[in-house]
Formats: structure tokens, sequence, C-alpha cells
């Protein structure tokens, strides 16, 4: 039971990057900001006490978040055939909103390509193919099944404080190609993500013109995709097995979701 493993002990580990003003963000999304709409003293209640609250703006995919599958579509189709001119009347979708994302509590694994290829972090527009996320499985002595995470490292987070460097517009970010995501879609995964802007490999100076791997996992296999992540912790533990968990917001006719995900592991952090 999961009760046992915590009496036993377990670590946590955080994948989620940091929400703050001026962090990385795709310039197709608003970005995040943070403003004080009332802070301490504007009103002070008899006993002498105050409190704080902010105004948060931000778009469905900026930071650590989660992709429903109303995010993507193809010829005017979403998954399952539905028309996404149809779906998307009213402001918000009708079918496949992030409020139709179930939580997640399930095995994980992590394919981790730059220790494949012996380096910190790929290099920008690197193309991630099916032989790499292979030998990153046969590395680790792990592969993803069904209706399992899998999480694709490619180092790119160690640029998250930079984000012209980050974004990659000049350099191209590292990832997945459409035969890779065919990889991990023919192993029946429920999401896959990876510690990037996209997941898929974007070429120096292309941005994101054609997007064919959201269109193969998120409009023609169901597969939710995962972005922005910061897998250095976990992969630095050496950890390639673990509970994930992740529960979206309840967004209703959403494109995606913030979401904080963890990866649980048994046993005290050393």
């Amino acid at each position: 039971m999961l009760l046992d493993a915590l009496r036993r002990g377990i670590t946590l580990h955080d994948l989620a990057q940091p929400l703050e003003t001026g962090m990385p963000c795709s310039s197709n999304h608003p970005g995040f900001r943070l403003a004080l709409q009332r802070r301490h003293g504007d009103m002070v209640r008899p006993d002498g006490s105050s409190a704080a609250n902010e105004v948060i703006v931000t778009g469905g995919h900026v930071g650590t978040h989660i992709d429903a599958l109303c995010h993507a579509s193809f010829a005017g189709k979403l998954f399952g055939g539905h028309d996404a001119a149809q779906a998307q009347q009213g402001g918000r979708f009708s079918v496949h909103g992030a409020e139709t994302i179930t939580p997640f509590l399930c095995r994980g694994v992590l394919l981790d390509v730059a220790a494949v290829h012996e380096v910190d972090t790929l290099p920008g527009g690197y193309p991630i193919t099916a032989t790499d996320l292979e030998q990153a499985a046969e590395r680790s002595g792990v592969r993803p099944g069904p209706g399992e995470v899998a999480l694709v490292r490619t180092g790119w987070a160690r640029n998250w404080t930079d984000p012209e460097a980050y974004l990659g517009a000049d350099s191209g970010v590292p990832g997945v190609i459409e035969e890779a995501a065919g990889w991990l879609a023919d192993h029946a995964i429920r999401a896959a993500g990876a510690d990037t802007t996209a997941f898929e490999h974007i070429p120096a100076g292309a941005g994101h013109r054609v997007l064919p791997v959201h269109r193969l996992l998120l409009v023609e296999r169901g597969i939710h995709i995962i972005e922005h992540l910061n897998l250095e912790a976990l992969a630095a533990a050496g950890v390639a097995e673990f509970l994930f968990v992740l529960s979206p917001l309840k967004i209703v006719g959403g494109t995606g979701s913030p979401v904080r995900p963890l990866a649980v592991v048994e046993g005290d952090a050393a």
C-alpha cells in the first residue's frame, strides 16, 4: 500500500519550474504576470490584522503545464474527429477541455537522452530520434508501458534562468521528432513530457511554424504533452522509474493547465 511506503520513507522530486514575472514564455502565449492587488496596511482590521492578495494573469501554456487534447487540431479536426470550429464556439471548448484531464497517479519513467550522449545539455536544435529513446531505455533498464508517463530529458532546463537561451530562437531547441513520438505512442503511454518549451524538435530559426509531434500525439493518438519540466534533480539522483503524480486544474473548456508534477520514489533522500 502507498501508506506503507510513506511509513518506510519516500523522496519527492518536484518537477515544476517556478512561476514568476519575466520567466521564459513562447511568443505564442500571454506571459505570466503577478501584481499585488492589496498590500498589508491597505486595510487594517480592528484587531490590528491585515491581509495581502494578488492578481495573476497567465496563459494556460506558460510554465510547467499539460496540454489538453483540444490544444491542437489537424485539417479542422480534434482528437476523435470532433470539428474544431464547432467545439470552440462560446469562447471555450465543449470537448477535450482541461477539465476532462483526470489526475495522474501512475508509473513514470525518465528517458535521459542527454546522458546517453554523455553531455549535460543536448545541442540546440538536436533532433531526438527513436533510436535515442531506445538507447535511453536500454541505458536505464526501464521503458514506458500502457497508461504510463514518459519524461524525456534534454538538459535544456539548465537554460531556464536565461529566457533568450531557453527559448532558442537562434539556436533551436532539442526535442523529439515525429518518428520518436511514434515510438512513444506505440508504447501506449498516457502522456509524454520534456524539459523544453515545446517538447518537440525546434530547428534553429524555425520557431513554432510546424509542430508535427503535437499533431501525432494530441490529435491522432490522444496522448497529453507536458512541457517546461525540470528534470535535473531527478536525473542527478539517478532515478529512472518512479510514481508520477500530477493533478491539472479543472479549467472548463481550457486548452491546457498549469501543473506541479511530482516524482515519488521510495527511500529517504541521502
